[in-house]
């Protein structure tokens, strides 16, 4: 690999690799570009995932030829007690007996994410929350660009960094969207680093919201002196995490050092006029206000102009399955939402959608409360058509919170834009903000949207 600019702690890091056998558990993006990664190393790579290969066929395609053992369709405890180190996809549960008995045997357990934050020779901005996320890290990317910043764009939006790292330079700033799954075990933190907000999410996966919150607040835990917190200053958890690194803040509601909004106009400091109105960012819902404030500061103490981040906002429209507007068919307005996974999101989509509404919800229960969500439906839904395993509990939250919305339920997920169709009238809006995710039938939030 042509990686001779990082420093020499990282390329003694990428010799270890040389000859010795590491084991990579799932393939997802990052397990494929972990495997990718790890072979230009010269690793010998333990392939594991509970996955069959008819569900990995596409993966399994991208690193044919690149590990030399295969354990696919199961997993076992002893499965890679051979190896000298083994990196973890973030949506394998550290519990799984593939990982839980090497880490009890003493061997090392890491990560695609954590391994970045050694090599990397740029400067890393890291953004997390509960939701939000790829919106905020694609209009970093997307300011950086306009003011002719070298930057780099990945993480959890999509992206893998490592299969990048060789377009990484000291002067790339790498923008990273962070989870909660992937922040759970580093042990360093960004130059900057932004918490948008934290709510009840992957309750299904972390043992209760304290662990949730600890995995966030890695993004923090590490930072420097001379490194910079961006939080919310309306989010008593995120607000409230400890940090040692200088702080900035951003509010919808009250003036803070960093960025507010107040009178229809979004603020900066330091700044005698206003950013820009809000009717000039393209995004519906007031959460993308404060998604847009936090991208602006973050730029800012990266060193772009104001109008270098004023131009990118304007400029700027919704990211995919993010309050998309996919189409208008006989006056009726169909959105995507696909990524409201959780039912705090969906609240967030029903608030920023103006119209009458027939909301398209369901799929897998994250384990989430959904009474504040099902006042909302009562609130703000014309129809509701449910789908999915959690449909039968969104009805009895629906029926609790005596809404009295007429519910259809499909079948499958397909056939839900049909029913919602006939629900409608011209004017409204059919909503795809499911509140859950999409395991029950599909293999993520992009491909239900």
């Amino acid at each position: 690999m042509h990686l001779l600019h990082l420093d020499p702690q990282a390329r003694d890091r990428l010799a270890s690799f040389q000859g010795r056998r590491v084991g990579v558990v799932g393939l997802g993006r990052e397990g494929v570009d972990l495997v990718q990664f790890l072979s230009r190393c010269g690793a010998l790579i333990t392939v594991s995932d509970h996955a069959g290969p008819e569900t990995l066929v596409d993966a399994l395609k991208s690193i044919e030829g690149l590990a030399d053992r295969y354990l696919i369709g199961t997993q076992a405890g002893a499965d890679l007690l051979d190896c000298h180190e083994i990196f973890v996809s973030p949506g394998v549960p550290p519990e799984a007996a593939v990982v839980a008995e090497p880490r009890k045997a003493g061997l090392p357990v890491s990560s695609a994410t954590r391994l970045f934050f050694e090599l990397c020779p740029g400067r890393i901005v890291g953004i997390t929350g509960s939701s939000g996320k790829t919106t905020t890290t694609s209009l970093v990317g997307t300011i950086l660009e306009e003011a002719g910043v070298p930057a780099a764009v990945g993480g959890n939006i999509g992206t893998p960094m490592l299969g990048r790292l060789a377009e990484v330079t000291a002067d790339t700033w790498c923008v990273l969207e962070l989870s909660s799954f992937q922040l759970a075990d580093v042990e360093r933190s960004p130059q900057i680093a932004a918490v948008l907000n934290i709510t009840p999410n992957h309750l299904d996966r972390h043992p209760d919201m304290d662990d949730y919150i600890r995995a966030k607040s890695n993004v923090l835990r590490y930072q420097r002196l001379e490194d910079t917190a961006v939080v919310n200053a309306d989010d008593p958890i995120a607000h409230g995490l400890p940090h040692r690194s200088s702080r900035l803040e951003f509010s919808l509601v009250r003036r803070v050092e960093g960025g507010w909004f107040d009178g229809g106009f979004l603020w900066l400091s330091g700044d005698a006029s206003p950013l820009l109105h809000r009717q000039e960012l393209q995004l519906r819902g007031h959460h993308n206000v404060a998604n847009a404030l936090a991208a602006a500061i973050m730029a800012r103490v990266i060193g772009c102009e104001t109008e270098a981040i004023r131009v990118a906002i304007r400029r700027f429209r919704p990211v995919p399955h993010r309050l998309e507007v996919v189409d208008t068919i006989d006056g009726i307005t169909y959105i995507n939402d696909s990524i409201a996974t959780s039912p705090e999101r969906s609240v967030a989509a029903l608030r920023a959608v103006e119209e009458p509404v027939v909301l398209i919800a369901g799929g897998r229960d994250k384990h989430l409360p959904m009474e504040e969500w099902a006042r909302m439906i009562r609130e703000r839904a014309r129809a509701v058509v449910l789908v999915g395993e959690a449909a039968p509990l969104i009805q009895s939250a629906l029926e609790s919170a005596g809404a009295e919305v007429p519910i259809e339920t499909a079948r499958r997920f397909t056939e839900t834009v049909e029913i919602a169709r006939g629900l409608a009238c011209p004017g409204d809006v059919v909503l795809l903000a499911p509140g859950c995710t999409s395991f029950d039938e599909f293999r993520d939030y992009e491909a239900r949207g």
